[in-house]
């Protein structure tokens, strides 16, 4: 199965991450990170609950509980072992090493980043192509738009159980909107 790395920057906002996570449910695709990235969204989603004004403990709560929960459903996504590789890669930004080296070491077919600037084409493995998410959730939902499909059901029937119904239109245009998705909103929107 094609696997790819979710950097922290295509975890943190949680409507695309539900939606990359949900393609990964319905079997399109094997996501991979490492144990920096879950630390990293877990300290940025802690910081956002903070300045929503949530109580100390309880953002803390909730940051370690959301990397749990990713964790236990992708059991095998989290990739052991890269720091041997961690500052080889010569990129920009030394902090994304580890994204490089994860992605080497777990397999991966893509890394999926937000900062595409961060990751020059020459100094990222030859077999790893760097793409956006938006690129990324396109070339994923076209391999099967009835399983694109089925994702956005259930993210929209998970969060009629948390909160507000959102149905999978209302998601999708979401996605569009907010995420530049609109290649996957051509080919996901009811005709």
């Amino acid at each position: 199965m094609f696997a790819a790395l979710l950097d922290t920057s295509v975890l943190w906002p949680s409507t695309q991450r539900d939606f990359l996570l949900s393609l990964a449910v319905e079997g399109l695709y094997r996501p991979l990170w490492s144990s920096v990235i879950l630390e990293e969204l877990q300290e940025t989603e802690k910081r956002k609950w903070l300045k929503w004004g949530t109580e100390s403990a309880d953002a803390e709560r909730r940051a370690l509980r959301l990397v749990q929960e990713m964790r236990r459903a992708f059991d095998d996504a989290e990739v052991l072992g890269w720091e041997p590789l961690d500052g080889t890669f010569g990129l920009p930004d030394s902090n994304d090493e580890h994204v490089a080296a994860a992605a080497l070491l777990g397999g991966a077919g893509a890394i999926v980043t937000a900062n595409l600037k961060d990751f020059p084409r020459q100094k990222v493995p030859g077999h790893i192509e760097v793409l956006s998410p938006a690129e990324f959730a396109a070339s994923t939902v076209a391999i099967d738009p009835l399983a694109g499909r089925r994702a956005l059901f259930e993210m929209s029937m998970r969060r009629g159980r948390i909160g507000p119904l959102q149905s999978p239109t209302e998601i999708l245009q979401l996605l569009v909107d907010r995420y530049g998705m609109r290649e996957v909103g051509e080919m996901l929107r009811p005709t």
